[in-house]
């Protein structure tokens, strides 16, 4: 496909990466020369200096051409403009990244005046995705797959688990009265895709896949059904903190949460009246601990410095609250967190960045099968992929037993008839069945990916 993406920042020179080494032709405009020169310098794209919502200067980029533009600079009304501009100059797809609260309730309206074909709100992402964190305190990771009817569970492996030195072929034996199976191991930061032979080590994180309610009872299995969170304390009042504020108190969980600018406290209070607002420094132990903080369930650190967020969130670790999270876009901070013990750590930038891979992926696809979820795992090159079947997807009616299916890919579990199934090689895909994909070391495109025999 040919790519433009408008703005170099965080979201779009990443985006830029991962985008090219998929063989797109990539184009960044941005008119920052430090942004433009570092994209130029770093990543095998071409680069364009100037204003991105100027119709000449989405020309230049052969706009004309553009099977998407992406709008991803930090002006909202910026990344409006530039994609109304886009499609008006005969781009196929545009994609808005659009941030501000106020344009959170007419959104819908907006994508369709402005003929946007997709809008992204990495705020929105990321607390969506922490209140997932929240529902199950055991795990470090939550991905959501058919709409809430299946999870996948990212497991730390403690000493003591009833699963250290067993042979995961054991553990599906000890599990078989639950619809789980076992579809990712991290260990020393490499991901695979296990086999029955694989024996989890204390260290090891354990991807988990099955229903909401067989997750649940394994978790009891291990010991680590803790109880729902009731109570969370943030720190920094951001965008993230907002939305997922709202999300908690919709769920019955009390909110407290402090930010240091008191006018920011002001607003905070008028749009989150059930919450208690704090003015103050949430990194400053001393009023963390006469605020009781550790009388809470949940700490979440959500300040605009990665690093108050991750030290913060060690501290509150120390003192013993049972779910804690931080907001961290720095990836090569991944290591040194997990050695200090913490593993909930939540990088808005990739998650943006997985949802729109999955739009654009979406956007190619024209084999009979739509891709409506995908995830990275722990930011490696192993991924989890949402497909919806359609008649014309080859290779229905067929036990899976009967198909060659390429080495790397992993069929874990489908929805068949709205119920969930954890496929055997008796299984048989139908039109209109959800499944979930594994793939190890190459980004899958289309469910027919995933066959020798396309």
């Amino acid at each position: 496909m040919n790519i433009l993406i408008v703005g170099a920042g965080k979201v779009g020179s990443t985006l830029a990466a991962y985008l090219s080494r998929e063989d797109h032709n990539v184009t960044i405009i941005d008119q920052n020369d430090t942004a433009i020169h570092r994209a130029s310098d770093t990543l095998d794209v071409m680069c364009i200096k100037g204003p991105g919502a100027a119709p000449s200067v989405l020309r230049e980029a052969g706009v004309e051409d553009a099977d998407l533009v992406l709008a991803t600079t930090n002006l909202d009304e910026v990344n409006m403009l530039c994609a109304l501009t886009a499609k008006r100059l005969g781009a196929k797809f545009t994609i808005a990244r659009i941030r501000d609260l106020a344009y959170t309730d007419d959104l819908p309206a907006l994508q369709k005046d402005l003929n946007i074909d997709a809008v992204i709100n990495p705020e929105y992402a990321t607390a969506l995705e922490i209140s997932r964190l929240l529902r199950f305190p055991a795990a470090a990771n939550v991905d959501t797959f058919f709409r809430g009817k299946v999870e996948m569970l990212g497991i730390r492996v403690q000493e003591g688990d009833p699963m250290v030195g067993i042979p995961l072929s054991d553990l599906f034996r000890r599990a078989s009265s639950l619809s789980i199976l076992f579809s990712a191991a991290e260990r020393k930061g490499e991901v695979i895709i296990p086999n029955g032979d694989f024996v989890p080590r204390v260290g090891d994180k354990l991807y988990v896949t099955g229903s909401p309610k067989d997750l649940s009872s394994y978790l009891r299995t291990l010991g680590r059904d803790l109880p729902g969170i009731h109570s969370a304390f943030l720190i920094g009042g951001s965008r993230i903190a907002h939305y997922l504020s709202k999300m908690l108190l919709s769920m019955g969980v009390r909110v407290t949460l402090v930010e240091s600018n008191e006018a920011h406290c002001r607003r905070l209070s008028e749009s989150l009246p059930e919450a208690l607002i704090l003015h103050g420094d949430g990194t400053d132990q001393e009023l963390l601990l006469s605020e009781h903080f550790t009388n809470n369930d949940a700490f979440i650190a959500l300040t605009g410095r990665d690093e108050d967020n991750l030290i913060s969130a060690l501290y509150a670790q120390q003192q013993g609250l049972r779910k804690v999270v931080a907001k961290c876009n720095r990836v090569n901070y991944s290591s040194v967190v997990q050695a200090a013990g913490l593993d909930c750590v939540v990088a808005p930038k990739l998650i943006t960045v997985a949802r729109i891979l999955r739009l654009v992926r979406g956007f190619e696809d024209k084999s009979g099968s739509v891709m409506t979820a995908l995830y990275r795992i722990s930011d490696t090159d192993v991924e989890a992929a949402e497909f919806i079947l359609h008649e014309n997807t080859p290779h229905l009616g067929i036990p899976l037993k009967d198909l060659e299916i390429r080495k790397g890919f992993l069929i874990v579990a489908l929805l068949h008839e709205n119920q969930v199934v954890v496929p055997s090689g008796g299984t048989v895909l139908s039109p209109g069945d959800r499944v979930i994909v594994i793939s190890h070391g190459q980004g899958i495109q289309t469910f027919r990916d995933i066959f020798l025999k396309p």
